[in-house]
């Protein structure tokens, strides 16, 4: 994992700096790039690991980054925002990104999060499995594809995962520190946001009573 390289897209020059230090620091390899266009060509040129990517660029924003991005090949991407917007955070998971954090941040839990991210892609594969069936929903493990009534639905593979670990169990009401270990592999329980986030994609596109609230503990799929 120490020898992975992340591409940092960010046009503040003292935050791009102080990102890529720490990431050095721990043994990344780091390409940093300064606006849209430029950040679109170091992934093309570079075919990154992971890319940090702050969604307010210049040239071309965030969200059209990550899209052109990952149209190139599936490649984690944490998206930085500097406004705690739900509307963004929710357009830029809906684009491809994987996971996202607000600004300010800390640097220690950045790389926490970026180690969690880079382990979910270096994981062993697992047998797929067979396909699950639960009323018009219908998850195909084994070629990551997701209908609803027949018409397919586009989600990342965060959301993938998400909805995989809670269609195993239908019914089963996991709490957010289960599914922050299972899915993201954090196991310290922060980031229990994050989750929030994803259960509210995976709404959008599949419909809102597909994943019930259980208040003060958690989510269930409904059986």
């Amino acid at each position: 994992m120490g020898s992975a390289l992340i591409c940092v897209i960010e046009d503040e020059d003292v935050i791009a700096g102080a990102v890529a230090a720490r990431l050095r620091a721990e043994g990344f390899d780091v390409e940093t790039a300064a606006d849209g266009p430029e950040g679109v060509a170091l992934c093309e040129r570079m075919r990154p690991d992971l890319v940090v990517l702050d969604l307010m660029l210049p040239g071309i924003d965030g969200l059209e980054v990550c899209r052109r991005v990952q149209r190139e090949r599936p490649v984690p991407v944490l998206m930085l925002t500097a406004r705690d917007d739900e509307a963004d955070v929710l357009v830029g998971l809906g684009v491809g990104a994987d996971d996202y954090m607000t600004k300010p941040f800390s640097p220690r839990e950045l790389v926490a999060r970026i180690k969690a991210l880079l382990r979910r892609v270096e994981r062993r594969p697992e047998p797929p499995g067979d396909a699950i069936a639960l009323g018009a929903l219908r998850l195909d493990p084994a070629t990551r594809r997701v209908t609803i009534a027949g018409e397919e639905r586009h989600l990342t593979p965060t959301e993938f995962d998400l909805l995989k670990t809670l269609a195993r169990r239908p019914g089963a009401v996991f709490t957010r520190e289960q599914l922050l270990a299972e899915v993201w592999g954090w196991r310290d329980g922060s980031g229990q946001r994050t989750v929030d986030s994803h259960i509210r994609g995976l709404r959008r596109k599949l419909g809102s009573g597909l994943v019930r609230t259980v208040h003060g503990i958690g989510y269930a799929l409904q059986a």
